[in-house]
């Protein structure tokens, strides 16, 4: 079971669009040297929706193979058709990830039970660790609690990241399955006390710009030291919200682009974040001391 700080990367991109594999390496050796516990490769802020199938598995390949064992690979394999889900997720763990993320099917909207066969046929079809992801605000779908707890009795679902936000929620998942599967925040602002609460990581967009800091949150919050981990908290909370002034990964790509980290590629229909938007978000980045 991975703990702490899950970093949720973001791929590195040229001008033109094409994928900037120098960049995504120097991203991922920022990560060794920073204490992250994971990669999590092409997801969501990875932009997973806009990388080809090609694109995408090469992503998770080039993580695996350039990290060596180093730092385990989550690898984000999700879609809203269940057999490119199952395409994906076997072709990343014949790639060697150590866990797959898998998004809630979006757009078509499937029922409760549609949601538990999905990912049944999923852990069914791939023997690798399996990490559920529950992002409402992005999908338009829930996954129920019970839904979730269900899921939990099937052998390779290992985890979720819960995206909602909701900390009374996230504690009632904790009771509910928390000593079956690993529950992972997947929102930063609320991170700190759902690991305090029993939680077992962060899955993290801050952490690409932040990700000494984010690893040593987790490690305290998971160590119970709730005023070391508050301090840490506190001084990234302008960054957390500074980093969705427009739709992730925008704000995050352009904050890595400041410290010249990553080249200035993003693919349509998102768009380089808004001038009107920069000073705040260099302002968040000075108050968190980066």
């Amino acid at each position: 079971m991975i703990t702490g700080s899950i970093v949720a990367l973001v791929t590195p991109m040229h001008a033109d669009g094409s994928v900037d594999w120098t960049g995504l390496e120097r991203l991922l050796d920022l990560h060794l040297q920073s204490g992250t516990a994971a990669i999590g490769a092409v997801g969501t802020t990875g932009e997973s929706a806009t990388l080809s199938v090609e694109e995408h598995c090469e992503v998770i390949s080039h993580c695996v193979n350039y990290l060596g064992g180093r730092l385990p690979v989550v690898a984000g394999t999700g879609s809203n058709s269940t057999w490119e889900a199952i395409a994906l997720t076997r072709a990343a763990a014949e790639a060697g990830a150590a866990a797959c993320l898998l998004v809630t099917p979006y757009y078509n909207r499937p029922t409760q039970r549609g949601l538990y066969e999905h990912f049944k046929a999923i852990a069914t079809a791939v023997d690798v660790p399996q990490i559920l992801y529950n992002v409402p605000g992005r999908t338009c779908v829930d996954m129920s609690n019970e839904t979730v707890a269900r899921l939990a009795e099937l052998a390779n679902i290992s985890g979720i990241k819960d995206a909602t936000g909701d900390l009374a929620r996230g504690r009632e998942l904790i009771a509910l399955c928390g000593e079956r599967i690993a529950i992972y925040s997947g929102d930063d602002p609320t991170a700190m006390e759902l690991i305090l609460a029993g939680g077992h990581g962060n899955i993290s967009v801050t952490a690409n710009v932040a990700p000494a800091r984010m690893a040593q949150l987790c490690r305290l919050a998971l160590a119970g030291d709730r005023a070391g981990a508050a301090e840490i908290n506190d001084s990234l909370a302008a960054l957390n919200a500074a980093l969705f002034v427009e739709a992730n990964p925008i704000p995050v790509k352009w904050a890595l682009q400041q410290r010249g980290l990553i080249e200035e590629g993003i693919r349509l229909p998102l768009t380089p974040l808004d001038p009107a938007y920069h000073g705040r978000v260099l302002a968040a980045l000075e108050a968190a001391g980066i």
